[in-house]
C-alpha cells in the first residue's frame, strides 16, 4: 500500500504535533470500544477545520490510501477501527456548534460535537436534542450519524435519522455535497436518510443540521421490580398494547442492577430479577391521565414492587444508574462483549428466556440492559480474556443470540451498527441480491473502497461466516487480534 508518499504530502498540510506517526502516538487509536481487535494506521491526523478534512480525503483518493473518520472511539462494533497502514482522520477538534436557531428549532454542528453538549446549548431556550445514547456524555454527533444511534427515548422520538435535517459531507473522492436542508419537508429522494447509518462508507459529515424539540413540561418515571426477567419483558408488550406511548422503557436484569448500584447508588431494588423503567413526558394534564393508566397496566403485570420518582433528583438517579450500566458491568468481569440485536416487542419475554438458557448452557454470565420500547437488546457477555478460548466461546454465544434475533423476526443490530463485528451475520439476515444492491450503491460512490474499508460490506462480497478461528478481516490483513 503506497502510504509513504501520502505521509510526505500530509506533512506539508499538518504541523508535526497534529500528524501522529510514532508508535506511542498511534497506540490510543489502534482500537475503539470493541477492544478484541486492533490495527495500526500509518498516521493519525488531528484536523482543526473542514478544509483540512477535505484536503486529507482528496490526498487519500489521489494516493489510493484508505481512511477512517473517528470521533470519540465509542463504537462497540469496530466501526472506527483503523485500517492497517491507512489514515485515521480524528474529528474531535471539529467541536463547534456553528449556529443554534431557537425559533426554527435547529442546531448546525460540526461532527466532533459531543451529543450532550447540543442539549446543554439548547436548554436556555427550552429546547433539547432527543437522541440520547448511553454514551451521550462522550459520543459525538458524527459517530451518531454514522451508526444512526438511538437511546433510551427512541421509542417515542425515533433514532438519529429522525432528527437530522441536513448534512454537508465530503465524499470519498473529495467532492463536497449538501444533502437535505433546514426544513422538515423534504423534496425528492431522502439523501440525508441515505447517508445516516452508512457507517462511514459514503464519506465524512462536515456539518450536521439537527432538529431540536421543546423540553417536556413534566416527567413521570416509574420503576417496577419483577421476580423474573421474562415477566419484565412481557410487561413491555402489555404497556405498548395498552395504547400508551412512553418516552422511554428500559429493562435491566439482576447482574446489571448489582453493577449499577455499586457504581452510582441509584437506589434500585437489589433482589429484582428484572427491573422495568418507564417514563412518561409531555404536558401536565396529558401526563397525569396517562400516568394513572400506566400504573393500572403495570399492576396487572404483577410486579412485586413499584416505585415512582418523587422529584427530579430521584428521576436523575434512576437514569444515572441505567446510563452507567455498560461501564459499571466492568466491576463484574475483566472483559465483556456488548451485543446489540433487535426482536419484536411481543417476543421480548421469549428472547430473554432463550438468552438465559444459552447463558446456562455455555456457563457464561450474561447481564441484560436494553431499550425495551423498541426491542433493542444489549446483552453483556462476561468473560475473562486471559483464559484460553474464553473470547472465542463468548463470541460464539454472542452469535447464537444474533441468530435468535433473526429467527424471531428481528435484526442483528439496532444502533451499534455492523462495523466489522457482525460481518459474518450479514448473509444470514440478507439475501445475496440484497447484499449485491448494497455493494452496488457503495461502488457507485466509492469504487476504490477507500472510506472505512473492511466494514459492513468488505470487498463488496457477502462475508464468510465464522464462529471459531480467524476473523475474515484477519485473513485479509486488515485487522489483528489483541
Amino acid at each position: 500500500m503506497p502510504t509513504y508518499p501520502i505521509l510526505t504530502d500530509l506533512a506539508r498540510l499538518f504541523p508535526p504535533k497534529r500528524l501522529l506517526q510514532q508508535r506511542a502516538q498511534l497506540a490510543p487509536y489502534e482500537s475503539d470500544a470493541l477492544t478484541a481487535f486492533h490495527a495500526r494506521p500509518a498516521a493519525v491526523v488531528l484536523v482543526e477545520s473542514q478544509e483540512e478534512v477535505i484536503e486529507t480525503v482528496r490526498l487519500c483518493h489521489r494516493h489510493c490510501v484508505p481512511f477512517v473518520a473517528r470521533g470519540s472511539g465509542t463504537s462497540l462494533s469496530g466501526g472506527s477501527l483503523p485500517i492497517q497502514d491507512g489514515i485515521v482522520i480524528a474529528l474531535n477538534r471539529l467541536n463547534r456548534i456553528l449556529r443554534l436557531d431557537a425559533q426554527a428549532r435547529i442546531a448546525v454542528v460540526e461532527p466532533g460535537v459531543v451529543n450532550l453538549d447540543v442539549t446543554r446549548a439548547a436548554t436556555p431556550y427550552g429546547l433539547y436534542y432527543a437522541p440520547d445514547p448511553s454514551s451521550q456524555l462522550i459520543c459525538t454527533i458524527g459517530g451518531n450519524v454514522a451508526f444512526n444511534s438511538g437511546g433510551a427515548h427512541c421509542l417515542k422520538y425515533g433514532m438519529t435519522a429522525n432528527h437530522v435535517l441536513g448534512i454537508k459531507a465530503v465524499l470519498p473522492d473529495g467532492e463536497v455535497v449538501h444533502l437535505g436542508s433546514e426544513s422538515l419537508e423534504h423534496i425528492g429522494p431522502d439523501l440525508t436518510g441515505f447517508f445516516v447509518g452508512s457507517e462511514g462508507l459514503f464519506g465524512i459529515a462536515l456539518e450536521i443540521t439537527l432538529r431540536l424539540l421543546p423540553k417536556p413540561a413534566v416527567y413521570r418515571t416509574v420503576l417496577a421490580a419483577y421476580s423474573s426477567l421474562e415477566a419484565a419483558g412481557d410487561a413491555v408488550a402489555e404497556v405498548v398494547a395498552s395504547g400508551l406511548l412512553p418516552g422511554a422503557m428500559e429493562i435491566m436484569d439482576n447482574l446489571a442492577i448489582q453493577a449499577a448500584e455499586a457504581a452510582v447508588h441509584a437506589g434500585y431494588p437489589m433482589d429484582a430479577a428484572g427491573l422495568l423503567i418507564v417514563e412518561l413526558e409531555g404536558e401536565d394534564i396529558q401526563v397525569a391521565a396517562e400516568f394513572a393508566h400506566l400504573l393500572q397496566v403495570i399492576e396487572q403485570t404483577e410486579p412485586y414492587e413499584v416505585r415512582v420518582a418523587q422529584d427530579e433528583a430521584e428521576r436523575m438517579r434512576i437514569w444515572k444508574g441505567r446510563k452507567s450500566a455498560f461501564s459499571a458491568v466492568g466491576r463484574l468481569s475483566p472483559d465483556y462483549i456488548v451485543q446489540d440485536g433487535v426482536v419484536p416487542r411481543s417476543k421480548l419475554g421469549q428472547a430473554l428466556g432463550i438468552i438465559k438458557r444459552l447463558s446456562e448452557a455455555y456457563s457464561i454470565r450474561v447481564a441484560n440492559v436494553f431499550h425495551a420500547g423498541d426491542g433493542n437488546l444489549h446483552p453483556l457477555i462476561l468473560y475473562n480474556g486471559s483464559e484460553p478460548g474464553a473470547l472465542e466461546r463468548a463470541e460464539e454465544l454472542a452469535g447464537k443470540i444474533l441468530h435468535m434475533c433473526i429467527d424471531l423476526g428481528g435484526s442483528i443490530t439496532g444502533e451499534h451498527g455492523v462495523g466489522m463485528e457482525k460481518l459474518q451475520y450479514m448473509a444470514d439476515m440478507f439475501s445475496a441480491t440484497d447484499l449485491q444492491v448494497m455493494d452496488s450503491l457503495r461502488q457507485a460512490i466509492d469504487p476504490q473502497a477507500l472510506a472505512n474499508r473492511g466494514k459492513k460490506l468488505p470487498g463488496g462480497q457477502a462475508p464468510a461466516r465464522h464462529m471459531h478461528g480467524p476473523h475474515p478481516l484477519e485473513k485479509q490483513g486488515v485487522i489483528s487480534r489483541s
